[in-house]
């Protein structure tokens, strides 16, 4: 039996999330798919963040990027309103959560001084430590609810399709949404590229679903996502259940839930069926799987200094 572990934002528990150190991180446990998230900014660069606007927990502002800038300060902004030089003014690696009793405040390691990084930048990391044997899972940020806010989706799902192969990546990666047109848009443009239909229960609308009206399936979740074009089905966890999985076996989609960070209920969706666990804490999962005697993935070893 073989479950694969996804670092979730590269590992969100451990280290800032959708940064390079914490991508690192994730690498160095021994992930099977690396996933973050990627937008697009206002000079048309892809950077990673899951928030479509400035998130005043995953960053802070530390100066203007232009002397008497008038969108500074920059948090709480659309990222697509900004310019990777604004972006990248911020700090994103200290987590400053708005409740005390933030699970990822507690067991996150800041790291000060850390910038928002380009996909380029993500690729060329995965590259320099020859991580070939890792998955890039790269999730589009896309919310159809708020046009404002959000790239054309065919353009944008071009521009990670493009920048995976300038680096020779497209045959390792995965493309991730929960706006399924994405998926349609990825099934044309890289039908070789597995494509992840994220779902939680917000988001079974027609409007999130590419057009697609459940009711017509009978809701069947599992079948609707491969008439959109989906390869694997990546719902919430809490909606994992025995008819779910039955579904799923029936279309011939793979499962992979998110976000699990407790082992007992990885364990539990192991017994399920699943075939891969997305989790904030790549560690617990290693233990779990090392206890069930499951294959783990190999982390990726430190760079040798030059000599």
């Amino acid at each position: 039996m073989h479950v694969e572990i996804h670092g979730h934002r590269g590992a969100r528990g451990l280290r800032p999330e959708n940064t390079l150190p914490g991508l690192l991180h994730a690498l160095q446990l021994g992930v099977d798919a690396l996933e973050f998230d990627v937008a697009l900014t206002a000079d048309r660069r892809l950077v990673l963040t899951h928030d479509l606007t400035v998130s005043s927990v995953t960053s802070a502002d530390t100066r203007p990027a232009l002397r008497d800038d008038p969108r500074f300060p920059y948090v709480g902004k659309p990222i697509g309103s900004l310019t990777l030089a604004q972006l990248r003014t911020l700090e994103c690696g200290v987590r400053l959560p708005r409740h005390t009793n933030d699970p990822f405040a507690q067991t996150q390691q800041p790291i000060p001084d850390t910038r928002m990084p380009t996909f380029g930048a993500v690729l060329g990391l995965v590259g320099a430590y020859d991580a070939d044997g890792v998955r890039l899972h790269v999730e589009l940020k896309s919310d159809p609810t708020r046009p404002e806010l959000t790239a054309d989706p065919r353009e944008f799902t071009e521009m990670v399709v493009e920048e995976l192969g300038l680096h020779g990546r497209l045959g390792g990666s995965a493309i991730l949404s929960f706006d399924w047109r994405i998926l349609a848009a990825a099934a044309e443009l890289a039908p070789d590229v597995p494509r992840f239909a994220l779902i939680e229960r917000d988001t079974l609308a027609p409007v999130w679903l590419a057009g697609i009206d459940l009711a017509d399936f009978g809701g069947d979740i599992p079948a609707a996502a491969v008439a959109a074009g989906g390869t694997t089905l990546s719902p919430e966890h809490v909606m994992v259940d025995e008819r779910l999985m039955a579904q799923a076996v029936r279309a011939g989609l793979p499962v992979v839930p998110w976000t699990v960070n407790d082992p007992a209920r990885a364990e539990r969706l192991i017994d399920l069926g699943v075939s891969g666990i997305v989790s904030d804490y790549p560690d617990r999962m290693r233990e779990l799987w090392a206890a069930r005697g499951l294959s783990l993935p190999e982390p990726i070893p430190a760079l040798r200094p030059v000599a």
